[in-house]
C-alpha cells in the first residue's frame, strides 16, 4: 500500500483517486473548496463532477496542500492546464526527490505553449525523464463506475512508467507503458481540438460521413505536430492517439464534444463555458496549437478553422465549407512521407 496525493478534485482527479483507493492505496484528494471536501468525506459523493456515484472510503479529501502531500510516495497532478504551474509551484516544497510524480492533464500552457511535463520539470526542479504522463481513452464517468478502461503511462525512463503502471493497474483499469512522453502528451492535447470539431459537426447535423473524415484528418494533424515536436509516430496509432481521439469525438460524456455542439447552435464561447460549468481544455488548446503550428511550420487546417470560429467570430458552417474547399492532395503520398521514418 502506498500513500498517494491527488491534486485536484475535479471529475478526472476524483475518478483516478477511486482507482487508487480500489487498489488499496491511502489516497488524499486535495481541493481548495471546503464544502466539496466535506461532501466527499461525509456524503461520499462529488455531485458537481460525477453525480451521485458513491466514492470509496479509502479517499480522504483535504483542503491543505501540505496535509495532502505529507508522507506521499506518489503525487498525481490533475489540475487544469491553466492552473498546473500554480499548483506545481505550491506543491514543490512538500515533494521529496524520490516521490513518483505523474500528471493526467491534456493541454498546453497558455502563452508559453509548454507541455505539462515541462511545467512540472521546471517547478519541481526535476528532469522531464523522471516524470510520467497518464493518458488514453477514458471518461471519468465510466472509470468511477468501474467500467473496463485501458490507458497508457509514458515516461522516458521505463522504471518510472512501470511504477505508475503498478500503482494504477487492476481488473477494470488496464495500463500499458510507453517511452514516448512527448507523443502521448501531444496526442492527448490536440485530440480535444478535434473533439470540438466533431461536436460542431454533429451540432450542424452533418452526419457520420463528415465526422469520420474529421476524426481521420484530425489524426493526421496530431501526427504532423507531434512529429515536428519529436514524437514517435507509432504512438498516434495507439491508445493515446487514435484510441483517445475516437472516444472523445464520439461520446456525449466528452466536454469538448458538448462544447462544439453548443457552438454549432450559435452560442458565443463565453456562454458555452458558462453553460458547461467545467474546464473545456480544447478551447485553450486551440489557441496554443494554432501558434505551435506556425512555430513548427506544419499544416493544421482543422485547428486553423476552429481557431477562427472560437477567436475570430467565423461561422461554424463557413469553417466546414472552407475545409471542404481546400486544394486537392494525395492521401497515401502524404501518409507515407509522414510515417516512413518510423516503421
Amino acid at each position: 500500500m502506498s500513500k498517494v496525493a491527488v491534486l485536484v478534485a475535479g471529475s478526472w482527479g476524483t475518478a483516478l483517486a477511486a482507482v487508487l483507493a480500489d487498489n488499496g492505496h491511502q489516497v488524499r484528494l486535495w481541493t481548495r473548496n471546503s464544502e466539496q471536501a466535506d461532501e466527499i468525506n461525509n456524503q461520499r459523493t462529488n455531485v458537481r463532477f460525477l453525480g451521485d456515484v458513491e466514492l470509496s472510503q479509502g479517499i480522504e479529501a483535504v483542503t491543505e496542500l501540505e496535509a495532502a502531500l505529507n508522507g506521499a510516495q506518489a503525487v498525481i497532478f490533475v489540475a487544469p492546464s491553466a492552473a498546473m504551474r500554480e499548483v506545481a509551484r505550491a506543491a514543490a516544497p512538500y515533494i521529496g526527490r524520490d516521490v513518483l510524480c505523474i500528471h493526467a492533464t491534456k493541454g498546453f500552457e497558455s502563452g508559453t505553449y509548454n507541455r505539462m511535463t515541462t511545467i512540472l520539470a521546471e517547478e519541481l526542479d526535476r528532469s522531464e525523464s523522471t516524470l510520467v504522463v497518464l493518458s488514453g481513452p477514458s471518461h471519468a464517468e465510466e472509470v468511477v463506475r468501474k467500467q473496463p478502461t485501458t490507458v497508457v503511462v509514458a515516461s522516458a525512463e521505463q522504471y518510472h512508467a512501470e511504477s505508475a503502471q503498478d500503482l494504477f493497474i487492476n481488473s477494470y483499469f488496464r495500463v500499458y507503458t510507453n517511452p514516448d512522453l512527448i507523443g502521448v502528451e501531444v496526442a492527448g492535447a490536440i485530440k480535444n481540438i478535434i473533439a470540438l470539431g466533431a461536436g460542431l459537426s454533429d451540432g450542424l447535423s452533418f452526419g457520420d460521413n463528415a465526422k469520420a473524415a474529421l476524426i481521420t484528418r484530425g489524426l493526421t494533424e496530431i501526427a504532423r505536430l507531434g512529429d515536428a515536436m519529436g514524437a514517435n509516430m507509432l504512438t498516434f496509432a495507439g491508445l493515446a492517439g487514435v484510441g483517445d481521439l475516437i472516444v472523445t469525438c464520439t461520446s456525449t460524456h466528452s466536454r469538448n464534444w458538448r462544447a462544439g455542439s453548443l457552438l454549432a447552435k450559435g452560442l458565443e464561447v463565453d456562454e458555452v463555458l458558462r453553460q458547461m460549468g467545467m474546464v473545456v481544455e480544447g478551447i485553450r488548446t486551440t489557441r496554443a496549437a494554432y501558434e505551435l503550428a506556425k512555430l513548427y511550420d506544419v499544416q493544421m487546417p482543422i485547428t486553423e478553422q476552429l481557431y477562427q470560429v472560437l477567436f475570430e467570430g467565423k461561422s461554424p458552417k463557413l469553417a466546414v465549407e472552407a475545409l471542404m474547399g481546400r486544394g486537392r492532395t494525395h492521401e497515401i503520398e502524404e501518409v507515407t512521407k509522414a510515417w516512413s521514418k518510423h516503421v
